[in-house]
């Protein structure tokens, strides 16, 4: 039987990016050393979210994907405490931008390269601005501790991502976020409805979720946004068994016996009982 222990954490960043890879790092080092195989930090951890606003200055912070120093950094980290860890950084690949993670394994190799699909434009959250939309499709990585899946914070509000990564094989799928508040109504809070769409997606694919979420006020030229953190991990019926608050910094851990998941999924019929010749609707409107 296949037990893994997967992580989540989540941090305030600051302005430095030695500070940061530092501050991931040690979080890292701490779900390691309560157990975890696999640890998932938060959406572009190397840096203020700075989409908020448009200004190009923030392209320098882009790094190609042999060379990437939060990459390389984290393969070393990877393998010395033989740890599976999704990675997300700020890809340049030419004279396009993409919002990235390289999947690393336990031995430090740097794997396939995922861009995310599906590019947001809000106010504070106008990443088309920065980024082109993914042209690697959703990929899934055959790791040292299972076969892992992974798609970047607005993708997770698409069931149909979630399913191409079960279809695939995903025993669990990986969500690197930076949401909080929403800067043109700041009576809204998203955070539940956020939290409920991956459940959904863990439930009806009955695979467990790990969401990692970044903390803390971040103020921008335009906007300031204050990150709501409550990053969590599923069990396979989509119930949050594991979760943080809104402002501590730290990490939570869940072990699961993935193959006694998989002959739960397996004997659902969820995927036995799909119709998908009768599907090709969806791609017509």
């Amino acid at each position: 039987m296949r037990n893994v222990t997967f992580a989540a954490t989540q941090f305030a960043v600051s302005a430095n990016f030695d500070e940061n890879i530092a501050k991931g790092e040690a979080l890292v080092k701490q779900a390691a050393e309560q157990g975890a195989n696999a640890i998932l930090l938060q959406e572009l951890f190397a840096g203020y979210y700075w989409c908020k606003d448009q200004d190009p200055k923030y392209f320098d912070w882009a790094e190609p994907y042999p060379t990437s120093r939060v990459l390389q950094h984290f393969s070393t980290v990877a393998k010395q405490l033989d740890v599976v860890l999704p990675i997300s950084y700020f890809e340049k690949a030419g004279n396009a931008h993409f919002n990235s993670l390289a999947m690393i394994d336990a031995d430090g190799t740097i794997m396939d390269n995922y861009r995310k699909m599906h590019i947001p434009d809000g106010h504070g959250y106008q990443e088309k601005f920065y980024f082109s939309p993914g042209d690697t499709g959703f990929r899934v990585w055959d790791t040292k501790f299972g076969r892992m899946g992974a798609a970047i914070c607005w993708d997770q509000w698409f069931p149909e991502a979630a399913r191409i990564l079960a279809l695939q094989g995903a025993e669990v799928i990986y969500y690197p976020t930076a949401i909080g508040s929403e800067p043109q109504d700041p009576n809204w809070d998203s955070r539940e409805h956020w939290q409920r769409v991956m459940q959904g997606h863990s439930g009806a694919n009955m695979v467990p979720v790990v969401a990692s979420n970044r903390i803390g006020t971040e103020q921008g030229e335009t906007c300031g946004i204050t990150f709501y953190g409550s990053s969590f991990i599923t069990d396979p019926f989509g119930a949050k068994i594991q979760e943080m608050d809104k402002t501590s910094e730290g990490v939570i851990c869940q072990e699961f016996n993935l193959d006694q998941v998989a002959k739960q999924r397996a004997s659902w019929g969820l995927f036995r009982d799909r119709r998908p010749e009768y599907y090709g609707r969806i791609t017509q409107f």
